[in-house]
């Protein structure tokens, strides 16, 4: 129940329509005795900057989900930023300190990976293909190099998104082979889609997935439905997959952390979770 003294973590970004997060986070904070509620918050881009500020100048604010298209602004517009949040340059959640300052830090890429390591694929060492370099696509590249895969392979259709994340990789993991300019996935042990290609039907295919081999690992964030064209066609090929929803699943343990509320697992999550597609 909302009371007087509910706090407020808004979930920000544009559309809407796609937004997964309160029905992972009310189900669980409800029996967990948490007083607060994750509130959708359908804000365009160019309002964005006045609206951040706005929300944070509420009393009974916990703190902000970002989500696209508004998590490569978001850095800009804060006091501090966690280096994953720099080397992504993009941030997915925002807390309000004792001082005042906005703080951001993003754990898109942390999910992912947690997910693609539990399900059993070693990523140290592995070639990996990331398509879309905006927010999600930066971070989950960020937190692969992090893990330490031996070469990432980037495109993206706006080639200053995807020159600034490979310089940005190389200027902290100068070890780390990093190629740009090709969405083609053969020779890779896994693919991602970071972009938001699959929100509608009709959409067309991140890569060409008649190239993908059997063997190669297939990762997904859209999140409208579970099983997107994208995976559908990944797992007719005999790919293992992990979809949308399991990068999210993953990352709010670390979320709940962020804002300093009492954390779960993954487990505990799914299991109160009320999603619908």
């Amino acid at each position: 129940m909302i009371s007087g003294k509910t706090e407020i973590i808004a979930h920000i970004g544009f559309p809407t329509h796609a937004f997964k997060a309160p029905m992972i986070y009310n189900p669980y904070f409800d029996p967990a005795g948490i007083d607060a509620v994750v509130v959708p918050m359908g804000c365009k881009t160019e309002d964005y900057p006045a609206f951040l500020k706005a929300v944070f100048s509420l009393q009974n604010i916990r703190g902000a989900l970002i989500t696209m298209p508004h998590k490569v602004t978001t850095v800009g517009l804060l006091d501090e930023v966690s280096p994953t949040a720099r080397i992504a340059g993009a941030c997915n959640a925002v807390r309000r300190n004792a001082d005042g300052k906005l703080i951001g830090d993003m754990f898109d890429g942390e999910g992912f990976v947690r997910g693609v390591q539990r399900k059993g694929l070693q990523v140290t060492g592995i070639r990996a293909l990331v398509v879309g370099c905006g927010g999600v696509g930066s971070a989950i590249a960020a937190s692969l190099a992090a893990a330490g895969v031996s070469a990432l392979q980037l495109f993206d259709a706006y080639t200053p998104s995807m020159e600034g994340l490979a310089t940005r990789l190389r200027e902290h993991y100068p070890a780390l082979l990093v190629e740009t300019g090709s969405n083609d996935p053969a020779g890779c042990d896994l693919v991602v889609n970071g972009t938001p290609m699959g929100m509608n039907d009709g959409d067309p295919l991140p890569m060409d997935v008649d190239r993908i081999a059997p063997t190669t690992f297939v990762g997904e964030v859209v999140m409208k439905s579970e099983m997107t064209a994208f995976l559908r066609a990944a797992v007719a090929r005999g790919c293992p997959v992990q979809v949308g929803t399991d990068m999210l699943f993953e990352q709010i343990p670390a979320y709940l952390e962020f804002f300093d509320l009492p954390t779960t697992t993954p487990e505990v999550l799914r299991a109160v979770a009320t999603l619908k597609y």
